[in-house]
């Protein structure tokens, strides 16, 4: 099988049922989908083979793709898809989250400068494509109805992968930046 079919020369590409504009929003939201799990691939590289969160990191880019498949069909297509859907994902990464939680040294807090560390800064950006991918789905939920469970996911796994940057800086053994608002008093 070719890599290059030639069929988006001009602009257009297939989702199942179809052909689209390369930037209808299904395709966006698929897009940043995939940029999301390039980053998660770029957080597994920066762990050890054996390390604890392989696995579930492994496990996760599986299900980004599979989501991928089922947000490529449109609600119109009577097409039965065969991709499986996780059943578990948000519970999955609540109970992930619970336990790096009871883990950690410091309490959470919700502002906090990306730096300390390569992972640190990986998991950032893997949840700030997380949040782009979800702002697209609300998007195509304007258009076409998009499943309950990806939104759950997605939203379960942006709150996953901020947990994620603040334990590898506290594996790591280093502070965190955190930012405190002040707000200007005359």
């Amino acid at each position: 099988m070719k890599v290059y079919t030639r069929g988006g020369d001009k602009g257009r590409t297939a989702v199942i049922g179809r052909r689209v504009d390369k930037d209808d929003i299904r395709i966006e939201a698929n897009g940043v989908l995939d940029q999301a799990n390039c980053y998660i691939g770029l957080i597994r590289v920066k762990l050890a083979t054996d390390h604890p969160w392989q696995q579930e990191l492994k496990q996760i880019q599986i299900d980004l793709m599979n989501m991928m498949g089922h947000i490529a069909k449109p609600s119109d297509v009577d097409k039965e898809l065969r991709i499986p859907k996780p059943t578990d994902g948000a519970e999955r990464f609540e109970k992930w989250i619970d336990q790096l939680e009871t883990e950690m040294s410091t309490p959470s807090d919700f502002f906090i400068l990306p730096g300390g560390n390569e992972l640190s800064v990986a998991c950032h950006l893997a949840r700030t494509e997380i949040r782009n991918a979800e702002r697209r789905l609300v998007t195509l939920n304007r258009e076409d109805e998009v499943e309950k469970w990806i939104f759950e996911y997605v939203n379960r796994l942006s709150d996953l992968l901020f947990t994620l940057s603040r334990a590898a800086l506290d594996q790591a053994k280093i502070d965190e930046d955190r930012w405190e608002l002040f707000i200007y008093k005359p």
